[in-house]
Parts: structure tokens; C-alpha cells; sequence
């Protein structure tokens, strides 16, 4: 159907079969579809994610933080969105909002959900990668603060309609692509003066953003770089080739991944050397 020859209805109702690539897994109600308990592993920390932006996210603060010498060991384990999982019930336990990545922490009884939360609430727990100075600490939840809500615009908004949707609506594209440049444009502006979002130091608002508008200036999400002519944002490229080369920031991109690069999958993360020695293509060569 044309989105010309569209009249909403004066009561919407759920069609199951619209809502494109990811219709199998949305649904407009809350709460759990089955009875499963999450897996727990050795350590304190125990993520539930995927890899994606926001999976991402999170991976790449606990990476850091044991490159820092935190003692921040965490147990990561797939969450196949695709499948129904994070409609468990022991999912939806630790975030009612059936939405990864979720955070258990054993040693303190704390569910953490929303990417941005675990953000500061690790940051917060291991006094790292926040500044303790007023003025710093409020750049970085400022632009903390900003991804969160600015990403959905960028994910939800312009990669829906420009990647996943079943057809190509070109008003919701144009308006979408207008609102993720313009975002990049912000983010462009900011780190001409500054070396990292939060200023001169790397941080959590880094860790949160990377994923995201790093990802799309690199060409990593919804094949739209040079529709959105991404090569412009000249200061973008810099801070995410910056914060995408760190070592951490590579490892923590492969945790809880199950496509692309066999190599780079480490679906599930028990320990450090699970990198070297329990990456898919080596799984596959146990099997």
C-alpha cells in the first residue's frame, strides 16, 4: 500500500503480518511469552546481550575496564533476539522491557537495564571513565545523555526505513536522513574542539556513541555511507577511528556476535582467554 493512499483508522489494531524484517519478535504488549531461567556464570557480572550498537556498548566498558586493571571479569551470554529470548521469563526479570543488553550483578543484587544505565552504573561501581569533577562529569552525561536519545532517531528512524522497511517510503527516508545528518553534524561540530565527546578525555559517552555514529561514518551499518555522504564529517572520522582502534574497544565488539567474520564471533565470554581460544571458527573446528 502506498503511504499516500494511507488513513489511519480510529482504533489501531495489531497486524501481525506488517511491521517488515523484525515483525516476528514486536508485539504491543509487555511481559514474558515463556518460563526459562537465565544461565549464570562464575563471575559477578552477568550480561545478557547481543552484539549489536547497544549490546556493543557495554561489552566495550567492560573490556576497557579490565584493560584498566579493574577487577571487572563478566560472564556474556547470547541473547537471540531473533528466537524470542529476551521474552523470557528470567530475562524479563532483569529488564521488564524485554530489550538487551541486560546486566545482573551478583555481588550487589542490582538488575541494571538500558545500555546507557549499565554505562553509569559500571562507570559509577569502578570510579572509571566518568570524570569526579562537576564540570566534566556533566559534558559526559551531557553527550551520554544525547546518544540516548538520539540513536533511536538514527536506528529506529532512518536504518528502519532506509534498510529494513518492506518498502521504500521516500518521506519517512528524507525525513529520517535529514535528522541523521544533522545529528552528524552536531557530533562533527563538537569534535572539532575537542578530542573525545566529553573533551579531552575518553569516556563513557565515547563508549555509548562509537557504535552508533562511528559504526555508520565506517560504513558498519545499514550500507548507507555514501547515501548519507558520510566522508564529510570529517572530525567523526577521526574521534571513531580514534576509539574504534583501541584494543578493548575491538574485543568488545566481537562479544556476543553470531554473524559476519566466523573470527570475530565470540558468541558467549567466560574469561580473557576465550578470545583466543573460543571464537566461532575455532568452535567449528571442535565440532
Amino acid at each position: 500500500m502506498s503511504d499516500k493512499s494511507y488513513t489511519p483508522p480510529k482504533v489501531w489494531t495489531w497486524d501481525k503480518s506488517s511491521g517488515g524484517k523484525f515483525a516476528s519478535i514486536n508485539r504491543p504488549i509487555a511481559g514474558p511469552t515463556h518460563d526459562k531461567d537465565l544461565p549464570v556464570g562464575q563471575h559477578p557480572l552477568q550480561l545478557h546481550s547481543l552484539a549489536t550498537p547497544n549490546g556493543i556498548k557495554v561489552t566495550v566498558m567492560l573490556e576497557e575496564l579490565l584493560a584498566a586493571g579493574h577487577d571487572a571479569e563478566y560472564d556474556a551470554w547470547l541473547i537471540n533476539i531473533n528466537e524470542g529470548e529476551q521474552f523470557s521469563s528470567g530475562f524479563v526479570d532483569v529488564n521488564p522491557n524485554s530489550k538487551i543488553p541486560a546486566l545482573f550483578d551478583k555481588s550487589t543484587g542490582v538488575r541494571v537495564f538500558e545500555s546507557g544505565a549499565i554505562l553509569l552504573y559500571l562507570a559509577e561501581k569502578f570510579g572509571a571513565f566518568l570524570p569526579k569533577d562537576i564540570e566534566g562529569r556533566t559534558e559526559t552525561l551531557n553527550w551520554l545523555f544525547w546518544l540516548q536519545g538520539s540513536a533511536p532517531y538514527l536506528g529506529g528512524g532512518f536504518g528502519h526505513f532506509y534498510a529494513y522497511a518492506p518498502e521504500k517510503y521516500e518521506y519517512s527516508i528524507n525525513r529520517f536522513a535529514m535528522e541523521a545528518k544533522r545529528q552528524l553534524d552536531v557530533l562533527d561540530q563538537r569534535l572539532e574542539d575537542c578530542e573525545y565527546l566529553g573533551g579531552d578525555t575518553y569516556t563513557i559517552a565515547d563508549m555509548a556513541t562509537a557504535p552508533w555514529y562511528g559504526a555508520l561514518v565506517k560504513g558498519l551499518v545499514y550500507n548507507a555511507a555514501e547515501f548519507l555522504d558520510v566522508a564529510s564529517y570529517e572530525h567523526v572520522n577521526r574521534w571513531a577511528d580514534q576509539v574504534m582502534d583501541r584494543p578493548a574497544y575491538k574485543r568488545g565488539r566481537m562479544v556476543n556476535r553470531g554473524w559476519g567474520d566466523p573470527a570475530e564471533q565470540l558468541r558467549e565470554r567466560h574469561a580473557a582467554s576465550d578470545f583466543e581460544n573460543k571464537t566461532w571458527d575455532k568452535i567449528g573446528d571442535e565440532s
